[in-house]
């Protein structure tokens, strides 16, 4: 359905509309949130992972890979509208579990940590530098959330490869525990399944009454 298509229908506006607020209330949420879990005290989990290796910086490879990832979401989405509801209804679900398990299991960074200095939060978000938003990585979570989201099969192969690429580098900088890392998928994928049971459950409502 292009957007002239879309725009006709009022149900489809209204939804839109609201998923739109709703993401943003959930996004300035969560960044108020990061604020409040950097002041907080956490555990410091031993991880025999990331004792194989001393830290890299590899700040500039994750970023490159996930701004690449979020512009070729956007290009494919700009003209799918009810793909865009999906994947803001998706990731704003993400970011409210996010906020519920790093509220339930806050950590200290792991030792060695070389922070992940994301321009992007540092100029919009929150403005200073995050290391305890760790239980679970939001980075691979987001990326293989656009593989599960995105229909296209050449894109898929593309955010795929790019969740590997960056939950290892994760690890190698010590950004992330490897628990951290293992465990975004599996919550990107409970994100995502939540939603798509709701779509459903409204698209078979609206089958009933037409």
């Amino acid at each position: 359905m292009n957007w002239k298509t879309f725009t006709r229908d009022k149900y489809l506006r209204n939804e839109l509309i609201i998923t739109v607020v709703a993401f943003l209330v959930v996004l300035f949420c969560f960044t108020m949130f990061l604020n409040f879990n950097e002041g907080r005290a956490g555990i410091s989990p031993g991880d025999p992972v990331l004792h194989f290796f001393n830290p890299i910086n590899l700040t500039w490879v994750i970023f490159g890979l996930i701004y690449l990832s979020i512009i070729m979401a956007l290009v494919y989405l700009a003209g799918k509208p009810e793909a865009l509801i999906y994947v803001l209804q998706v990731y704003a679900l993400m970011l409210l579990i996010r906020m519920l398990m790093m509220f339930l299991l806050p950590l200290n960074p792991p030792s060695g940590m070389i922070p992940l200095n994301d321009p992007f939060v540092q100029e919009f978000g929150t403005g200073r530098l995050l290391t305890k938003d760790l239980f679970f990585s939001g980075h691979t979570a987001t990326i293989f959330m656009l593989y599960l989201v995105i229909g296209n099969k050449y894109y898929k192969k593309i955010f795929l490869v790019f969740t590997i690429l960056v939950a290892f580098s994760l690890l190698l900088q010590h950004v992330h525990y490897a628990v951290d890392v293992a465990s975004a998928p599996f919550f990107a994928y409970v994100a995502y399944r939540l939603i798509y049971l709701l779509q459903t459950k409204k698209l078979k409502k609206s089958l009933i009454k037409v």
